[in-house]
């Protein structure tokens, strides 16, 4: 199992990048992951990265489809790789239906086929489809799709490098997506798990920090019926007692680093080839450098299998 650490938020200094990228430089953490945010995607922070000379591996998780036209996500993608000098992977999902209908003016009929109908162009690109993208050596890019539930799995399997979920149990990724991953016709996407965590300190409260962390997606139509087909019995109108939920059942992990780090173990046990640690929950009702701490101590119970 490769343990990877992703960035909660779009940084607004680069005093808060660093610390994560230096855990990834030293080889704590196999890739640094961003994801989107109101506040912008995770491209120019990643591209100041590689400028101040951290050549490592990244991914995006995930960037919003409508946000970017697929040649242009092809050639961002490889000049993050080209910047690097690393392999990148580079991550899509279509959003929420409220945020898919402000960007575009409507919603997508099929989000799981606009989603693969999207990867599929941006690969057509980056394998030189057409003279838009002239053909270059360059790093590997693996195209992700963020993947919650069997049928945007299904989607995945047929163009993806990787499917990334988010908030998912471990016993639903095994019993749900990994079977539907492997319903294309080639090599099923590897799977990337990303993992809501945080160390059990004096003052913390295990709920108030998963709610800091996922509240909006517990608010959200795809993430709460993704977790009742999971049976946690979550509402998107008590986004509190959700956050309850994820803590009870184990998706938000809570304790010591040692036991952290044996949860984070089911997921490579329900068939993740990677798992992201994501310390959202401190870095938000703390600071960056809290959630940084949590993250040191959860990676190094991984350093003697390293």
């Amino acid at each position: 199992m490769r343990v990877s650490l992703l960035l909660p938020h779009t940084p607004l200094d680069a005093d808060e990048i660093r610390p994560f990228a230096d855990l990834v430089r030293l080889r704590d953490a196999h890739r640094l992951w961003m994801g989107t945010s109101p506040q912008g995607g995770p491209l120019p922070a990643l591209a100041y990265l590689a400028g101040a000379g951290y050549r490592i591996p990244v991914g995006t998780s995930v960037q919003l489809t409508p946000l970017r036209h697929p040649f242009q996500a092809a050639a961002d993608a490889r000049a993050l790789a080209l910047l690097t000098g690393r392999p990148v992977v580079a991550g899509f999902g279509a959003g929420t239906p409220e945020v898919i209908a402000r960007l575009l003016g409507h919603r997508y009929d099929r989000p799981a086929s606009a989603v693969r109908d999207y990867i599929a162009e941006v690969r057509r690109h980056l394998e030189g489809g057409d003279d838009l993208l002239p053909k270059i050596d360059h790093p590997r890019v693996e195209l992700a799709a963020g993947v919650l539930r069997p049928g945007m799995a299904r989607a995945a399997a047929e163009v993806a490098d990787a499917a990334v979920t988010w908030l998912a149990p471990p016993d639903y990724l095994r019993d749900a997506v990994v079977p539907a991953l492997g319903g294309g016709a080639g090599r099923p996407p590897r799977l990337v798990a990303v993992v809501h965590a945080a160390v059990r300190r004096p003052g913390r409260d295990a709920r108030a920090l998963a709610f800091a962390a996922a509240q909006g997606h517990l608010s959200a139509g795809q993430y709460v019926d993704m977790l009742n087909r999971a049976g946690l019995r979550v509402s998107a109108a008590d986004p509190w007692e959700g956050a309850g939920r994820l803590v009870d059942g184990g998706v938000f992990l809570y304790g010591s680093a040692s036991e952290v780090a044996e949860g984070l173990k089911c997921y490579a046990a329900a068939g993740a080839d990677e798992v992201v640690v994501n310390p959202a929950g401190v870095a938000v009702t703390e600071n960056v450098r809290a959630g940084t701490e949590d993250a040191t101590e959860i990676l190094a119970e991984f350093r003697d299998e390293r």
